[in-house]
């Protein structure tokens, strides 16, 4: 059911009618004319059961014998068609923060996770109507697609830096699972405005062996920036002595020469320095 505007009047043209018609009913039942009087009187009376009003940033749904009849989304005194129910929807921006739930990521790791979704009602009738209650249904459905998106994706990744994770794309990830709730949540007439992760960590019982994969390849990466590093700046070396004719090497020398600075690049201590007096042959 799509949203439509109701009818209504400003409110104090209303009760300028509702004081007249009660004026005309005492004129007249000072007049003794009872029955005309209890008409205007009952006149009345239904035409104030059409005055509302409307709070800023809120929406009134109106029903006519369990008939839609409409919205009134400006804020004011208004009068409506008498005897209609209204029911109140919020037109604020909320937030609803979700509890840290305990999911598999796409690699089986448990992991502990939650997030913070943004919303606002933009169909009132669809919140009112479509679902039993809006507000329980947000909180159900942000649950459900922040499980899922986290089955979708690894905690983090250790062979390949492009691929997408949970911990090192946050951006991609917000957009993702604001994507699946914009879907879920469009029956519900909500709007998802933003989508975060406030909370992302593996679960206490795999934590430490976690710990201990990322600082080894951690240092496994950085290794292999050394060992790159140390080959380029040695093939430089021997590149140079013989572009500029410093030194003629060998083969085994220079062998001789790479071994000596690999190991002089790629040590963690400091290495100590040998000066040859002799020949070099």
């Amino acid at each position: 059911m799509r949203e439509q505007n109701a009818w209504y009047l400003d409110g104090f043209i209303g009760i300028g009618g509702i004081a007249m018609l009660l004026i005309a009913g005492v004129l007249l039942l000072a007049q003794q004319l009872f029955l005309p009087a209890l008409l205007f009187f009952v006149m009345a009376v239904l035409l104030a059961t059409g005055i509302t009003i409307v709070q800023p940033n809120q929406a009134k749904v109106l029903t006519f014998f369990g008939r839609y009849f409409g919205t009134i989304r400006d804020s004011g005194l208004f009068l409506t068609v008498p005897l209609t129910l209204r029911t109140n929807v919020s037109l604020r921006v909320r937030n609803f923060t979700s509890n840290k739930l305990k999911v598999n990521d796409t690699q089986g790791n448990p992991i502990e996770i939650a997030a913070v979704v943004v919303f606002r009602v933009i169909d009132s009738a669809k919140a009112v109507f479509d679902v039993d209650d809006y507000e329980q249904f947000v909180e159900i459905q942000s649950e459900a697609a922040i499980r899922h998106v986290a089955t979708k994706y690894p905690y983090d990744t250790f062979e390949d830096d492009n691929e997408i994770t949970l911990r090192g794309n946050a951006d991609i990830i917000s957009d993702v699972l604001a994507a699946e709730l914009q879907e879920r949540l469009r029956v519900a007439g909500v709007e998802v405005i933003e989508a975060r992760l406030t909370h992302l960590a593996y679960s206490p019982e795999i934590a430490g062996a976690m710990l201990q994969r990322q600082q080894a390849a951690a240092i496994l990466a950085a290794r292999k920036k050394i060992v790159q590093g140390a080959v380029s700046m040695a093939q430089m070396a021997i590149e140079q002595l013989d572009k500029e004719n410093i030194l003629e090497l060998d083969d085994e020398r220079k062998a001789a020469m790479v071994n000596n600075l690999m190991v002089a690049i790629v040590s963690e201590r400091a290495t100590q320095p040998v000066i040859n007096t002799g020949s070099l042959y």
